[in-house]
């Protein structure tokens, strides 16, 4: 198909945007390889030569690597945790048409719509009494409320489900126990992958709660380690930039195997 003059604007207004959005992407990463002298003369252009000192410098006086395991840790559980609860919640939702559920799924948005900020004093409490301050399993414990987010998408997905599959599995003597984990589960691959890029993104760049709940520099998360390169009065930008390429690569390598998955799952729950 020839394109057409519209089809022509439409790739030139894509490129461009794409152009700004990655700019400053750009900047980050080619500062890292320049020096400060550098940086604030060319501060777009190609360094001159590859300067790695700024990462050298970065490793030797941040525990990078402990941080890089708190924050995988913190990361994998809450993920987990956070879908699993999600479709264990949607299932009933969505095939048991009562008023209990009705009512579950409206206390459920409405917890949803409460921000976090306005909650951070009772959790804080809660946490205290609970002894999970300064813990990494804190952390986790703080991120179960994604599970909300989760049974909401899983729910629009699992609906494109035909509930014929579930009548004829308890019609064979199948119990909801076994009707979910061995035949409603393994559908919702595509979405259960969607919710899971979505809660990782979100947890691994979390800032507010590492920051309130985590006081130990060993357990520092990754975007904990970047804030400690910003004191009161001043900033130091190799440091801080370097820092965020090192938090930024792993979740951009995880998005591209991510994101044709990501794509899958949130157009096949529009279908039924």
């Amino acid at each position: 198909m020839k394109p057409t003059s519209k089809h022509r604007v439409r790739s030139v207004v894509m490129i461009l945007a794409s152009i700004i959005m990655l700019l400053p992407f750009y900047y980050i990463v080619v500062s890292t390889l320049k020096t400060t002298q550098e940086v604030s003369q060319h501060p777009l252009a190609l360094p001159t030569h590859l300067y790695l000192d700024n990462y050298v410098r970065v490793f030797q006086e941040n525990n990078i690597l402990q941080s890089f395991l708190n924050t995988v840790y913190v990361t994998a559980g809450g993920v987990f945790f956070t879908v699993v609860i999600g479709a264990l919640a949607a299932f009933p939702l969505v095939y048991s048409n009562t008023k209990g559920n009705k009512f579950m799924s409206l206390f459920l948005l409405g917890g949803f719509m409460v921000p976090v900020q306005a909650s951070l004093i009772p959790l804080y409490l809660l946490m205290a009494k609970l002894r999970m301050i300064d813990t990494l399993t804190g952390l986790i414990i703080l991120a179960l409320p994604g599970a909300i987010f989760c049974s909401f998408m899983i729910q629009g997905y699992m609906r494109s489900i035909p509930i014929a599959l579930f009548e004829s599995a308890y019609l064979e003597g199948a119990n909801l126990w076994q009707i979910f984990w061995k035949i409603i589960f393994p559908l919702l691959q595509p979405i259960l992958v969607t919710t899971a890029t979505f809660q990782t993104m979100g947890i691994w760049n979390d800032f507010m709660t590492p920051n309130i709940f985590i006081n130990s520099p060993g357990k520092r998360t990754l975007v904990l380690t970047v804030y400690s390169a910003l004191s009161e009065y001043s900033v130091d930008w190799p440091s801080f930039m370097t820092l965020s390429v090192i938090v930024i690569i792993p979740m951009v390598i995880f998005f591209l195997f991510a994101q044709k998955y990501l794509v899958k799952g949130l157009t096949m729950g529009s279908v039924k």
